[in-house]
């Protein structure tokens, strides 16, 4: 595959479905693996909340469909608002 997008999105899908299947259910993350998966694979984003009650709201913000699990489409979301946000960072 060498085509740049499309390697990234069978990135984010392989990288998804490796934490999504640590507690169980393939199709979605819990609160622990989407931490997990934030402490790896994007170092330093959970640390910048100041304390635990912060990143939970976080999580739980992500999960809109309020079933406790984060599926891909609210993984995507926030992957979506974070990318953006960097994108702001470096262009200005």
């Amino acid at each position: 595959m060498d085509k740049k997008l499309q390697t990234s999105m069978v990135l984010l899908l392989q990288t998804f479905k490796q934490y999504a299947s640590a507690d169980g259910n393939p199709n979605t993350l819990t609160k622990n693996e989407v931490k997990e998966l934030f402490k790896t694979e994007l170092p330093g984003f959970l640390e910048g909340g100041k304390n635990q009650v912060e990143v939970d709201k976080l999580i739980q913000d992500l999960d809109e469909d309020g079933d406790s699990e984060v599926n891909f489409s609210e993984f995507m979301i926030l992957i979506t608002d974070i990318t953006c946000a960097f994108y702001e960072i470096v262009t200005s």
